[in-house]
C-alpha cells in the first residue's frame, strides 16, 4: 500500500480551512469594529461626511474580504462565519441607533434581528453535531446589499428618491424571507439525513 504523503508546513498553513489569521478574516473583523466610529460620527451632525466615508469603506471591505480569500486560497471555516457576522454587527448596531433616535422602522429591526438569530442558532446546532457547515446564498447577499442601501438612505435623506428609502427595505425583507426558507430547508435536510444515518 502506498503511503500517503503528509502535507508540508507551507501546504498546511495555506490550505488549512481551520486557520484564523488571514487577511480576509482581518478585514471582516475590522468591518465589524467599524460600527463604533460610524455610530460615533452619526451622533455628531457636522461629521456627517465622515459617516458616509466610513459606511462606504465598510461596504468596500465586504467585497474585498471575499476577493482576497479566493485570490490567496484562504477560504476558511471562520471566514464563512465571520463575513456575514461582520455585516450583521454593523447593520444591527447602526439600525438600533436609528430606531432609538426615531429615524428607522422598528418592524424591520425586529425582523432582521429575529431572522438572523434563528439562522445563527440552527447553524451553530448543525455545526456542533457535525451535520453541516452553512454557507451564504446569493439571496442573502443581495438582501444585505439592499439593507445597507436602505440604512444609508435613512441616514442621508435624499429628497429626490423618496420611494427608494422604504422600497429597498421591502425588497430586502422579501429576499431575507426567501433566503431564510432556503436555509431552513438545508437545516432540515441535513439534520434528517444525519439522524437517519446514525440509526444504522
Amino acid at each position: 500500500m502506498e503511503k500517503q504523503k503528509k502535507p508540508n508546513l507551507k501546504d498546511r498553513i495555506i490550505n488549512d480551512p481551520s486557520r484564523v489569521l488571514t487577511l480576509a478574516n482581518l478585514i471582516s473583523m475590522l468591518r465589524a469594529l467599524s460600527a463604533i466610529p460610524i455610530i460615533y460620527t452619526m451622533a455628531t451632525p457636522e461629521w456627517e461626511w465622515l459617516t458616509g466615508i466610513l459606511i462606504l469603506l465598510a461596504v468596500l471591505s465586504d467585497a474585498l474580504d471575499g476577493y482576497f480569500a479566493r485570490l490567496a486560497h484562504e477560504v476558511t471555516h471562520l471566514g464563512k462565519w465571520l463575513d456575514p457576522l461582520a455585516d450583521f454587527v454593523v447593520i444591527i448596531s447602526i439600525v438600533l441607533y436609528l430606531v432609538l433616535s426615531g429615524q428607522f422602522p422598528v418592524w424591520f429591526f425586529a425582523f432582521y434581528l429575529g431572522r438572523h438569530t434563528l439562522i445563527a442558532g440552527l447553524s451553530l446546532y448543525c455545526m456542533n453535531y457535525d451535520y453541516m457547515l452553512l454557507q451564504a446564498n446569493w439571496y442573502g447577499k443581495w438582501a444585505t446589499g439592499l439593507t445597507t442601501l436602505g440604512v444609508f438612505l435613512h441616514i442621508f435623506d435624499f429628497q429626490s428618491l423618496p420611494w427608494l428609502k422604504m422600497g429597498s427595505l421591502y425588497v430586502a425583507t422579501g429576499l431575507l424571507v426567501i433566503s431564510g426558507i432556503m436555509y431552513l430547508k438545508q437545516f432540515y435536510t441535513a439534520i434528517k439525513t444525519n439522524r437517519v444515518k446514525q440509526t444504522f
